[in-house]
C-alpha cells in the first residue's frame, strides 16, 4: 500500500512538471530537438568512421550502432526521470532542502519529483531510430532469452546512471557545490560508451566491471546478443550492476546524516 502511495505521489510530482513544461509549447519542443541534434551529431561521427575502417575491435557499425543506441536509452532514462539529483547542489546551497527535510514524506521522493525532464524525450527518440537501424542490419538471432537481455540492460543501466546520479547528489552534502568530475562518470559514459567497453583495454574493463559496472550493463550482454558469448547467465549481468545502487545509496544516507543547513 505505501508502495502504490509513493508512486502515486510521484505521479502528481511528474504531471504538476510536464503541466508547466507545456505552458511553454514552443520552448519544450526546441529544447526536445536540441536534444536530439545533439546525439544525431554523435551518431554522424560514428558514421563517418565507419566509412573509413570497416570494424573496430572486431566490432562492425550495425553492432557499435546496437551497443551505443541501448547504452543512450539507459542514460536518457535515468537522466529523464534522476534530473533532481544532478541538479541537487543548487537545492543544497539555497537552503532549499530544508524544507524537503521537515516535510512528511521520503527524502528520496521528493528530490526525484522536484524535476522531470521531458525534453530528454528527443534523446531517446535518436536512441530509438539506432536501435531499429541496429537490430535491422545487426545480423543478431533473436530468441526470447535475448529479449529478455535487452530488457535487463535497460533497467540495469538505468539503475547505474540513477545510482552515480544520487551518488553526484550526496557529494554535495560535502562540498555544497556539484563536483565536475562527475560528469566523467555520466556524461562522459555517454561518449566512450558509444562503443563495447572491451575496446579500450583490459584496465579499463576491470574499472567498468568492478569499480563502477557499465561493462556488466553493456559490454557482456552485448556479446550475448551477438553469440560470441554462450550460457543464459550472461543476459543476468545487467541485473547485478543495479547492485551498485546499493553503495550510492549508503553515500547518500551518510550525507544526510551529516547535512548542516546553509543558512540562506
Amino acid at each position: 500500500m505505501k508502495v502504490r502511495e509513493h508512486l502515486g505521489l510521484y505521479g502528481h510530482y511528474v504531471s504538476i512538471q510536464i503541466k508547466s513544461m507545456m505552458q511553454y509549447k514552443a520552448s519544450f519542443f526546441l529544447s526536445a530537438l536540441g536534444q536530439f541534434l545533439v546525439s544525431f551529431n554523435v551518431f554522424l561521427g560514428m558514421f563517418f568512421l565507419f566509412m573509413r575502417f570497416s570494424t573496430v575491435a572486431g566490432f562492425t557499425y550495425s553492432q557499435v550502432l546496437l551497443c551505443f543506441s541501448i547504452f543512450l536509452m539507459e542514460f536518457s532514462l535515468a537522466e529523464c526521470v534522476g534530473r533532481g539529483f544532478d541538479t541537487f547542489s543548487s537545492m543544497v546551497r539555497k537552503g532549499e532542502f530544508d524544507r524537503v527535510m521537515v516535510r512528511p514524506r521520503g527524502l528520496v521522493l521528493q528530490v526525484l519529483g522536484s524535476r522531470f525532464e521531458l525534453t530528454r524525450f528527443g534523446r531517446m527518440l535518436q536512441a530509438v531510430v539506432m536501435f531499429v537501424y541496429g537490430v535491422a542490419k545487426s545480423q543478431v538471432r533473436w530468441t526470447g532469452a535475448k529479449v529478455m537481455t535487452v530488457v535487463f540492460m535497460l533497467a540495469g543501466g538505468t539503475a547505474v546512471f540513477f545510482g552515480l546520479f544520487l551518488a553526484y547528489a550526496a557529494l554535495c552534502f560535502f562540498t555544497l557545490e556539484g563536483l565536475e568530475v562527475m560528469n566523467i562518470f555520466t556524461d562522459g559514459a555517454r561518449e566512450f560508451g558509444k562503443y563495447p567497453v572491451g575496446v579500450y583495454g583490459k584496465r579499463i574493463l576491470q574499472f567498468c566491471t568492478w569499480v563502477i559496472p557499465y561493462a556488466l550493463i553493456q559490454y557482456y550482454p552485448l556479446l550475448y546478443l551477438l553469440d560470441q558469448r554462450t550460457g543464459i547467465w550472461w543476459s543476468f549481468t545487467p541485473l547485478l550492476g543495479g547492485l551498485f545502487l546499493i553503495p550510492c545509496y549508503g553515500l547518500w544516507h551518510l550525507g544526510v546524516r551529516r547535512y548542516q543547513s546553509s543558512g540562506s
